[in-house]
């Protein structure tokens, strides 16, 4: 077995498939010696962002080939064209929270090497997740993923709500952790091995499904993916993690590990029994609900980002459903995911990044007391940030509202019409908090106290990434032909 898997590695096949990931790892490991070395931060900089540009090149090449690698490693891992997809947007999701995050530890610059650093391994546990046919290859880029993402959490150690936000995170994901290896040791088990071949053939995944131990076993592996993509009850963290975690780091967290727990999710729909789903639709709307309504009671913007985050989730979560309870069209439910997480990166990566540069004002500058007649202070931040309130509503001309169209649509074809009606109602409803954000920048008057003036200049890397958001939003909700065709 060792030799098959060792043969495999130098695949020509394999090789292509593992290349992204190759890619990112070897970038960490060169940011992390080049902090060793007198480099300038810029140059460290431009190390960074050529390891992200040559991944993003190497997952395009496997998105327009021909032929793609398939199925490799001994079936542990899968590279084609959704998955290449899944990496290019857990890449931009990974730049545009570099990219934001570049002048905005200055109380402790000195440490942006090793955050760098970290950026660069969430990816390649993204990645690993999202390719994993394999139980252990999933748990493997899980653990590469949250691992840094505890460490980015708390990176603001002077900040006791930071610290406060990594330790959550750390415990209650090692809670996950072991129920999803628990679930795992279910499975094994019951069927024999950890591979979700075995839930291809319909024989075969009737005969496992049957028994006790297994169905357990794929409800604690449900649990904590359920737990990476805060859908309820799994959700109660979520809003203090996100309000202490750095503004950088919590749109990462909103975007990239929701897009990779949920790309696992739609590798493994097999092994969901079709009964399963009504129940998972159920377990949506009510995510849907608790995240609009939580929402809608927050005055600090950061924390109704995110509920809000929890809501889309949820929104997610019911194209899952819709797959399970039989869509008619074989890959509906992905084509909706992968356009919906890609306008969601976009989208609340760009939110999070505007509110990481209004806390050079001062945090308060983060509430909706302090965003008010922001129009008049920080025009090209109000005018952002007002997209992206708009995609997250739903909004015609955004990729938000063709994201949920999409998703919806999904749950119509499999006949779950009075699902989909309840969560249009509950996006409805999602545009009382969001328009509340709109009003405050553009027609109420600023607060005494508010600079008039930018206290700070908006830095390159910043202005780049909050435009690339923008631009990416409008032109999936009014070009969106090119990205559907390769999804």
């Amino acid at each position: 077995m060792k030799l098959s898997v060792l043969h495999s590695l130098f695949d020509a096949a394999a090789l292509s498939a593992l290349a992204p990931l190759m890619a990112l790892a070897i970038g960490a490991l060169l940011v992390l010696l080049a902090g060793l070395t007198p480099l300038s931060k810029a140059a460290r900089g431009l190390l960074v962002a050529a390891s992200l540009v040559f991944a993003g090149v190497l997952n395009a090449r496997i998105l327009l080939a021909e032929q793609v690698p398939g199925v490799v490693l001994d079936g542990v891992f899968v590279a084609d064209r959704a998955t290449a997809m899944w990496g290019l947007i857990f890449i931009a999701g990974v730049a545009v929270a570099w990219l934001f995050s570049r002048n905005y530890y200055d109380e402790d610059s000195s440490h942006q090497n090793e955050h760098d650093v970290l950026l660069l391994a969430t990816a390649v546990g993204m990645s690993m997740m999202a390719g994993a046919r394999d139980l252990i290859v999933f748990f493997i880029g899980l653990e590469l993923l949250s691992i840094p993402l505890y460490a980015l959490a708390a990176f603001r150690r002077n900040r006791a709500k930071s610290v406060e936000a990594g330790l959550k995170y750390f415990l209650l994901g090692a809670f996950a952790a072991g129920f999803f290896l628990y679930g795992a040791a279910l499975v094994y088990a019951a069927s024999g091995t950890l591979s979700l071949d075995v839930f291809a053939d319909p024989a075969q995944r009737a005969k496992v499904l049957e028994s006790p131990m297994a169905l357990v076993g794929v409800a604690m592996l449900a649990a904590s993916v359920f737990f990476k993509v805060s859908v309820f009850p799994f959700h109660v963290w979520v809003p203090d993690v996100y309000e202490g975690s750095p503004t950088p780091v919590t749109g990462l967290m909103a975007t990239g590990t929701k897009a990779a727990a949920f790309a696992f999710l739609l590798n493994a729909l097999l092994a969901l029994p079709t009964s399963s789903a009504t129940s998972v639709a159920l377990i949506a709307l009510i995510t849907m609900a608790v995240g609009n309504l939580g929402a809608l009671l927050q005055q600090d913007v950061k924390r109704m980002l995110a509920y809000s985050g929890i809501a889309h989730a949820g929104v997610v979560l019911l194209a899952i459903a819709g797959a399970v309870g039989g869509d008619p069209q074989p890959h509906g439910a992905l084509q909706a995911a992968l356009f919906y997480m890609a306008a969601y990166v976009a989208t609340a990566g760009g939110a999070f990044g505007v509110l990481a540069l209004l806390e050079s004002d001062g945090e308060r500058m983060t509430t909706l007391d302090g965003l008010r007649g922001l129009g008049q202070r920080r025009p090209y931040l109000a005018a952002a940030l007002t997209v992206f309130m708009l995609s997250l509503g739903g909004i015609p001309a955004t990729g938000g509202f063709l994201g949920k169209y999409l998703v919806f649509s999904v749950a119509v074809r499999a006949e779950m019409i009075p699902a989909a009606i309840v969560g249009v109602l509950l996006s409805v409803i999602a545009l009382g908090y969001y328009l509340r954000v709109i009003i405050a920048m553009w027609m109420q008057a600023p607060n005494e106290d508010s600079p008039l003036a930018s206290t700070k200049p908006i830095a390159f890397s910043a202005r780049l990434a909050s435009t690339a958001c923008v631009a990416l939003v409008l032109l999936m909700g009014l070009l969106p032909r090119w990205f559907l065709e390769h999804m």
